[in-house]
């Protein structure tokens, strides 16, 4: 498994600084946040006048591009974002599933979008994922399973982030299993509680809340799960350089020693 971080948690800061404190942390990896609001890293409207800089700094602090998000099914902001990950190198963009929860017909719609998506995803050579979240029209395993069967394309999978499905009330180490087979990317972070948002940043570091964490990477692990494990946490804009750089820190000392455990590393 390869171990990287959203660079959403650095969202008040440069780009730049998100690859040098998770450089600095010990991460193989990063994913490029493309969330309007939450950063402005890789802004989709001028991304071909950001794309050299990335590519710079892949070299400089030597991580791995593992993904990119960018939350809207929108077909012309994805072909936008398929074209710039092609164009810089990133393999994978994670999007949300959108609609709402206990709607059929809010998750067909969200199946066939997510279908066509595939599709245009495909024709670009990445790939696209997307992950149960809570209110949406994918929110837990059944809705994951029904997505699965629907679109069977190489060019989609799964986005697993167990804070969704541990506030959804499952258990993410048995939803994982249920869906391992489909899983291209997973989305991480510990949670308190379960109540609609996922806490404060620093409650969403890894070993801070309720989630059995190492139950869940060893369930990746048993399976020969290789891909990419990424830190998401939100709400960090207004957060110092230093208390980011901990909580990534904090996050990737976790990520590592539940990679020892199960004898992944």
């Amino acid at each position: 498994m390869k171990l990287g971080a959203n660079s959403v948690l650095f969202g008040g800061h440069a780009l730049e600084t998100a690859f040098e404190c998770l450089a600095l942390a010990g991460y193989d990896g990063i994913e490029l946040s493309a969330i309007g609001g939450m950063s402005e890293h890789l802004v989709l409207e001028r991304w071909q006048e950001i794309a050299p800089d990335i590519k710079t700094y892949v070299e400089r602090y030597g991580l791995e591009l593992l993904g990119m998000e960018q939350p809207s099914q929108d077909p012309a902001v994805m072909e936008t974002a398929f074209q710039a990950a092609a164009e810089i190198g990133v393999p994978i963009v994670n999007c949300g599933p959108g609609g709402k929860s206990g709607d059929e017909e809010s998750l067909q719609a969200s199946i066939d979008s997510l279908g066509k998506l595939a599709e245009m995803a495909g024709k670009y050579g990445v790939t696209l994922c997307v992950k149960a979240h809570v209110g949406a029209s994918i929110w837990n395993t059944p809705t994951t399973l029904e997505v699965i069967k629907a679109i069977d394309l190489p060019s989609f999978g799964i986005d697993m982030d167990p804070s969704h499905i541990h506030r959804a009330g499952e258990n993410p180490v048995e939803a994982i299993a249920a869906v391992v087979s489909r899983v291209k990317h997973v989305h991480i972070r510990d949670c308190k509680g379960t109540q609609q948002n996922p806490g404060k940043p620093e409650m969403q570091a890894n070993g801070r809340g309720d989630i059995d964490l190492l139950g869940y990477i060893r369930v990746l692990h048993e399976h020969g799960y290789t891909g990419p494990v990424d830190l998401e946490v939100i709400g960090a804009k207004e957060y110092s350089v230093t208390q980011c750089a901990v909580i990534a820190a904090e996050s990737r000392g976790h990520m590592q020693a539940c990679l020892q455990a199960c004898g992944a590393r």
